[in-house]
């Protein structure tokens, strides 16, 4: 565990972050990424959008805070995150991708640290916006996200060795294949509760007949 969360491996962290390509070329090749970090970045960026908007400025945010459930949106970020990885290795194993499900973890949790970075610092400049300055924070909020998607395209083609054009076929076919995930295991989960539902009904007949 010390090993996973070593100082080289977070410095080679922000070498990613500022050279992409690279980094995430090295990531696959010397196994210089750490699932652990992925994994942390994911529940930081978790924090950062429930901190967001529960403390953003009343000018950018309409949001009521009372209303934010911070464990349950961690818990979403998390499954998400998990099913995308999931949904990626999925398609890339049919279409002779090289990554593995561990360099698809560390690729799409790095690329979440400008995501991090701009949206604690949008928190705090929306505490100084004024009305009709909304765009100073959606600027960074889209500096930001743009960087994360570009450096997630990076690191889904360095990983599974694709060109660019398959590569945005990939994250299209992993959209759809997350689609699938979800939709297969809301079945699965009605028809378990549905079960559970009629067995409970004749444990509870049987009970009132006897």
């Amino acid at each position: 565990m010390k090993n996973l969360f070593s100082k080289e491996r977070w410095k080679y962290l922000f070498y990613t972050v500022s050279h992409p390509s690279d980094g995430f070329y090295w990531i696959r090749h010397q196994e210089r990424g750490s699932v652990a970090i992925a994994v942390l970045l994911v529940i930081l960026y978790a924090i950062a959008f429930s901190m967001n908007r529960i403390y953003a400025s009343f000018v950018v945010n309409d949001i009521e805070p009372r209303t934010v459930n911070s464990i349950a949106e961690l818990a979403g970020v998390l499954m998400l995150y998990f099913v995308l990885c999931l949904g990626n290795w999925s398609i890339t194993c049919l279409m002779e991708g090289e990554g593995r499900f561990k360099d698809i973890l560390i690729a799409i949790g790095y690329s979440l640290v400008p995501m991090i970075i701009t949206t604690v610092l949008a928190t705090i400049v929306s505490q100084g916006v004024a009305e009709n300055e909304e765009a100073f924070y959606t600027i960074l909020m889209g500096i930001g996200t743009a960087y994360s998607v570009v450096m997630m395209l990076i690191g889904i083609m360095q990983i599974h060795n694709y060109t660019l054009g398959k590569t945005i076929v990939t994250l299209f076919l992993t959209i759809v294949a997350v689609l699938i995930i979800v939709f297969l295991t809301l079945l699965v989960f009605n028809f378990i509760t549905q079960v559970y539902t009629f067995f409970r009904s004749i444990y509870t007949e049987l009970i009132f007949r006897f």
